[in-house]
């Protein structure tokens, strides 16, 4: 099957093609380690961790390089305020990422690159730029070399803009540069920082630009062309048109194709520590579970918004109440699955329709009610052949309750609201079969039931809900 995916640079989906056959080269903007990440902070995690999955299920080997900031203005204020010095916080920090990333079961990449250990291939860069008409030491004799906009045509390229409708870089005192849109490629030492947060260079003491650091970091892992670039939506502009420019400016194709995360918000904004609508990660995680967690971010489609709310990760919970108690009926009934994985084609042609995790779940879900109905009917093969087909699927989207990521997590199923929406849903699954059968006495039986336990049924044009009777 081919693989499509919508790419930013072009406006469409395309065609997935790699470099090189069988091989696909990935690139994505890891965190700034200035303080603990929220739930929009690892989104992106989430979900390329997702398509990484995915591809290598689909038979690529897989080279995933993400990065840590850990030198940058904010890194130096935030130390500052804390009393701490700048590379023990961003340090610090770095872990509690990790912690986060290992809570949502997102695996670690093939290499996560630190900012501080690549200053030879940022300045070699800038030296590059300089010697090639797209870079200038700024005009205040201060030490900063800036990016010239005004010297490369395809400038604005990646976000659709011109740049003449461009509001200023604000990266750095305006003073030394020849237009306001240009942005820092080196930072020259200020007074009062500290000694050890700046470096040697052609152009002084200093330390390098945000958007400097992705460029000369995938070159040194992943050459000059590559496959996938990945990134929060709040990265297309300005910091990957910066990458980009100075990137293509000296001859790197760059990347191929450009993915982009929407946002998670919270009512209805972006959610960002400035605005302090922030929602902790390991508080998300002890009340719902990380599994719970990964799923609310992994399940909405990728390039669509995500409205943070307590029903919505109750939603997910009760989800995955329903996959876990369906794994232990079949486990119970069935035995142990024999490892095997292979997903229904409704399902590969979901995830192949640039990563459509939506009617990927919605095949999940099917799958589920038909192993259900299996098992009730005694079939054994089809509950044998749905329970591989769902754990194949939980497998892809990091899911799958046996995978030592979650070995210490309790299963969603623990949660005593969670067994009972599950219980009942099976229940109306089992009716809802009956119904289809023309079963009236199965499916009437079933409702008086659950009417008997205090539960009222309501059918929908989605099927039936149940609530308690007050």
């Amino acid at each position: 099957m081919t693989f499509q995916l919508y790419d930013t640079m072009s406006r469409s989906i395309r065609e997935f093609r790699p470099l090189v056959p069988g091989a696909v080269s990935m690139y994505s903007c890891g965190p700034t380690v200035q303080g603990a990440p929220h739930l929009g902070h690892v989104r992106k995690e989430v979900n390329v961790d997702v398509l990484r999955r995915w591809l290598e299920y689909s038979g690529y080997e897989v080279t995933l390089v993400s990065n840590i900031t850990d030198i940058d203005d904010k890194i130096l204020e935030k130390s500052a305020e804390a009393g701490t010095p700048w590379w023990a916080h961003a340090y610090h920090f770095e872990h509690v990422f990790h912690r986060a990333f290992d809570a949502l079961g997102v695996r670690r990449p093939t290499y996560e690159p630190r900012a501080t250990g690549h200053i030879p291939d940022m300045i070699a860069l800038v030296t590059e730029l300089i010697d090639l008409g797209h870079a200038y030491v700024g005009e205040d004799a201060a030490g900063d070399v800036y990016f010239d906009v005004a010297s490369w045509p395809d400038y604005g390229k990646l976000s659709g803009q011109r740049v003449a409708d461009m509001a200023p870089a604000e990266d750095a005192d305006p003073r030394g540069k020849r237009d306001p849109r240009d942005f820092a490629l080196w930072k020259a030492a200020k007074p009062g920082e500290p000694e050890t947060a700046s470096w040697d260079s052609p152009w002084g003491r200093g330390r390098p630009g945000w958007h400097l650091e992705c460029s000369a970091m995938s070159g040194r892992y992943l050459g000059p062309a590559f496959d996938i670039h990945g990134g929060g939506l709040d990265l297309r502009f300005p910091h990957h048109e910066n990458e980009l420019a100075q990137s293509t400016a000296v001859g790197r194709p760059f990347a191929q194709y450009w993915m982009h995360n929407a946002w998670v918000t919270l009512a209805g904004e972006k959610m960002s520590k400035s605005l302090g609508n922030t929602a902790d990660v390991f508080e998300a995680t002890r009340t719902y579970g990380g599994r719970a967690i990964r799923l609310y971010l992994a399940g909405p489609h990728y390039r669509s918004m995500i409205e943070l709310s307590d029903s919505s990760l109750e939603e997910a919970a009760a989800q995955l109440a329903r996959v876990d108690s369906f794994l232990g009926r079949a486990q119970s009934e069935l035995g142990d699955w024999d490892g095997s994985l292979a997903v229904p084609d409704a399902f590969a042609d979901a995830m192949n329709d640039d990563l459509g995790t939506p009617g990927a779940l919605a095949v999940l879900f099917s799958t589920i009610r038909e192993g259900n109905s299996a098992l009730g009917s005694g079939d054994r093969e089809a509950a044998l052949a749905a329970r591989s087909a769902v754990r194949s699927m939980l497998t892809v989207f990091g899911l799958d309750p046996d995978d030592p990521a979650w070995a210490t997590e309790r299963p969603a199923s623990d949660d005593l609201s969670g067994v009972v929406d599950s219980l009942v849903r099976t229940l109306l699954d089992q009716r809802a079969d009956a119904r289809a059968r023309k079963d009236w006495a199965t499916a009437d039986a079933i409702r008086d039931s659950l009417a008997g336990s205090g539960l009222k049924i309501t059918d929908t044009k989605d099927g039936a809900r149940w609530s308690l009777e007050k």
